[in-house]
């Protein structure tokens, strides 16, 4: 009886831990209309600017733990704007993006570590694009957390990093008669991210009780 007392016990307690961790989490989504998804990328002498118009993801953000946060995002390649028609339409050819292949670029955090800076997180995970998945450390500031107006919770959150675009397959260019290629490799990536905390689920409904069941 003591072991099973013992045992009940430390269930209990283990169930109670996991539930609280559960109730610290603090579910946000990406907020598309202030949100976005930035790049550039050398072309000749020059730097190229583009974006991606359509992105979202969740948010779970834990406040005394950042290493039980986590974060997903999803872009769809197919919104890929360079303010230019005819170049939007080579990005998304088989040369780059390959859209209809690949529709979409994803990232899904497996780890959230605190740096030294104040506000700033290196987030480890799975970077997916063209294809190709590559596990990635992005250093990810934290711009505040507050409420909008309406009084909904609101984190702010921005990323700046490079990426090879060789690394992911898109390795399409083009030789310079005077030497060098049309485009650099590397590309300077600005991710800036307005969140919205989710309002909590309704409780599941009851299930209705069951027909009774005829005996004729």
């Amino acid at each position: 009886m003591k072991l099973r007392s013992i045992l009940f016990l430390s269930l209990t307690l283990i169930a109670a831990s996991l539930f609280a961790q559960d109730a610290q989490q603090q579910p946000y989504s990406i907020d598309k209309a202030h949100s976005s998804a930035m790049f550039s990328i050398r072309h000749l002498m020059t730097n190229v600017p583009g974006r991606f118009r359509d992105v979202e993801g969740a948010i779970n953000i834990v406040p005394d733990n950042p290493g039980a946060s986590s974060v997903e995002f999803t872009i769809q390649a197919a919104s890929v704007d360079t303010a230019n028609e005819n170049r939007d339409k080579h990005l998304k050819s088989p040369d780059f993006f390959d859209v209809e292949k690949f529709p979409t670029i994803t990232f899904k955090s497996t780890a959230i570590a605190k740096t030294a800076t104040k506000d700033l997180y290196n987030v480890t995970g799975d970077l997916t694009m063209h294809g190709v998945t590559k596990r990635v450390t992005l250093p990810v500031s934290l711009l505040g957390m507050g409420k909008s107006p309406r009084g909904i919770p609101m984190a702010g959150f921005a990323v700046d990093t490079t990426l090879n675009r060789k690394d992911y397959g898109i390795v399409w260019n083009r030789a310079l008669d005077q030497g060098g290629t049309l485009l650099g490799d590397d590309v300077h990536v600005t991710i800036n991210i307005e969140a919205a905390q989710r309002p909590p689920a309704p409780p599941a409904a009851p299930a209705a009780p069951a027909a009774p069941t005829s005996t004729h």
